[in-house]
């Protein structure tokens, strides 16, 4: 059985947490990865975008795959498909806030429909033998908070482990986390409870894992150009002290390698566009650096990035 526990994980993210960045999370320690969200009607009609979603490398192990929709039995299918193609477990996605998606009836939309939830986490540990997890908001309002509801009936339906973000849907990502939903979603279950929300470093694991009495912990926004979380959280919880921010050249370096993944992974068009978001993030709050954002959507090749980067960072 796969193991949940006293982990620390990096959140799905959507044109984040790609196969380049994920590898080096993965280096820097964290223990379990996911995959972007993959549509499970592309994949069904083979959707060309599905493909480079779901690539993945032995590096990068344990890695679940999470996918999105609102129709068991297609997911069931679709969730089939992968099941032999390296992934630890399959998790769907109940949380993600975005109009397009929430507009589908997907994502967040979900938890308007408690039901529904029962019928996709039974369709899907139906069709795998792998373990089958979700991932969800406090609730869609905050009139209704039924993040703990919801956990119960995925959890009869089989599910292995809940991940909880404390925000509603109608909050995206703004203000505070709401944890003690996160403790009411621990008192209502019995499968583990990955706790999310505004974790920054060790000291918020700590008073998280306090506070709400979650199994493990997932980080997300605050690993956007700063993969060296992981190490920083382990560090402290190993120790009680805190490291020191990479230097200008660690960042350099770390940003250039990310580039040159991106290239191997994307071909050089692809890759440098991508990462261009990427660069803005790991350069926040670096001396002389809004000069570099400025710059950096006009980059086009790998040596115009690295030329823009030394300039700034060395």
């Amino acid at each position: 059985m796969f193991d949940f526990k006293d982990k620390i994980i990096l959140a799905p993210m959507a044109g984040i947490c790609d196969l380049p960045f994920r590898l080096l999370c993965k280096e820097q320690g964290v223990d379990i990865l996911y995959t972007e969200m993959v549509s499970a009607k592309g994949m069904h009609y083979n959707n060309k975008n599905t493909g480079p979603l779901i690539m993945t490398d032995k590096r990068e192990e344990p890695i679940g795959v999470q996918i999105f929709g609102s129709e068991p039995e297609l997911m069931g299918e679709q969730a089939k498909r992968l099941e032999d193609k390296g992934f630890s477990f399959i998790d769907v996605n109940m949380g993600c806030p975005v109009p397009k998606i929430v507009n589908n009836g997907e994502g967040s939309a979900l938890m308007k429909k408690p039901e529904l939830i029962g019928q996709i986490v039974e369709s899907l540990v139906k069709s795998v033998s792998l373990p089958v997890t979700i991932k969800i908001r406090a609730g869609f309002t905050p009139d209704n908070l039924n993040a703990p509801e919801i956990a119960r009936i995925a959890q009869e339906s089989g599910a292995s482990a809940v991940a909880v973000h404390g925000r509603t849907r109608e909050q995206y990502y703004q203000g505070v986390a709401n944890w003690d939903i996160i403790r009411q979603v621990k008192e209502n279950v019995s499968i583990p409870v990955i706790g999310n929300g505004d974790i920054t470093c060790g000291k918020d694991v700590l008073r998280m894992k306090e506070e709400t009495g979650c199994d493990s912990f997932m980080i997300g926004r605050a690993a956007k150009g700063n993969p060296w979380i992981f190490k920083e959280i382990k560090h402290y919880l190993a120790t009680g002290e805190e490291l020191p921010r990479p230097s200008n050249q660690e960042i350099r370096d770390m940003m250039l390698r990310q580039a040159k993944l991106m290239i191997e992974y994307k071909g050089e068009y692809t890759g440098i566009h991508e990462m261009r978001k990427h660069v803005a993030w790991y350069t926040q709050g670096i001396k002389d650096s809004a000069k570099l954002r400025a710059s950096i959507n006009m980059v086009e090749s790998y040596a115009e990035m690295q030329e823009l980067i030394d300039k700034t960072l060395l």
